[in-house]
């Protein structure tokens, strides 16, 4: 997700060291950051080692400077980043840019970065000055956080299904196939998902105790209470408003 944002030039400013602007951002992540300055009247660059590296380069590869840079962006940010760029570095107001970069082994990194004018006496901005982080490992790190839940969600899931389809074949005494059939079958006639149902049922028979000798009776119970989930309000206020006729 990229973003632009703009503040107003702050009358005075505080230096941040680059760990601290890591740990500030990562909340304890390892980063790679970089510094960069450019003096606008004479378009030279200079770029820390870790600019350098994040891009796929050593020092002294290529020249700092706009024509590096835009070799690295990723197409599809292009064009966008360098508009809100170019916006901010002629205004010298403190900006930061969120985009991707395509390093030289060809892998697409994420990087933030900032910047913040320096003004002469006359009030001209006549440096940018600012910080490149490379914040990659954090969204890998929201990746595989987002996929472990997935598959430990996809687990329970698949768990309790298995639990109530156990329940129906030792009362019914049938098959993995047809007591899967009929859970399914239980479940459409309640539209509610499987997986509801089942967790549902499962609930009931642990309430309930052993099954004993009216285990027929109990397991018809436990299905007959399945109920559908309340929605949350905030939802229903959602789809009222939807339905709220247009008024011109």
């Amino acid at each position: 997700m990229a973003s632009t944002t703009s503040n107003a030039p702050a009358a005075t400013t505080t230096p941040v060291r680059p760990g601290a602007l890591a740990e500030g951002l990562a909340l304890g992540t390892q980063l790679v950051v970089g510094q960069y300055r450019v003096e606008l009247a004479t378009g030279t660059w200079w770029w820390s080692d870790e600019v350098y590296a994040m891009h796929g380069w050593a020092p002294g590869d290529v020249v700092p400077g706009l024509d590096a840079l835009r070799s690295r962006k990723h197409p599809d940010d292009r064009s966008r980043v360098v508009k809100a760029a170019t916006e901010s570095l002629r205004s010298g107001r403190p900006f930061s840019c969120s985009h991707r970069i395509v390093d030289g082994h060809g892998r697409t990194r994420s990087v933030v970065v900032t910047g913040q004018g320096r003004r002469d006496d006359r009030g001209r901005v006549v440096e940018i000055a600012g910080y490149v982080v490379d914040v990659t490992p954090v969204q890998r790190e929201v990746l595989e956080r987002e996929s472990n839940r997935a598959v430990t969600r996809a687990f329970v899931s698949a768990a309790v299904i298995e639990q109530a389809k156990g329940v129906l074949m030792a009362v019914h005494g049938m098959g993995d196939v047809e007591a899967g059939r009929l859970l399914a079958e239980r479940s459409a006639a309640t539209g509610i998902p499987v997986q509801e149902t089942a967790a549902q049922v499962m609930r009931a028979l642990s309430r309930a105790g052993d099954l004993g000798p009216a285990a027929d009776a109990t397991l018809e119970g436990a299905f007959a209470a399945v109920k559908p989930v309340a929605r949350p309000r905030a939802h229903e206020a959602q789809l009222a408003r939807r339905r709220e006729p247009v008024r011109s």
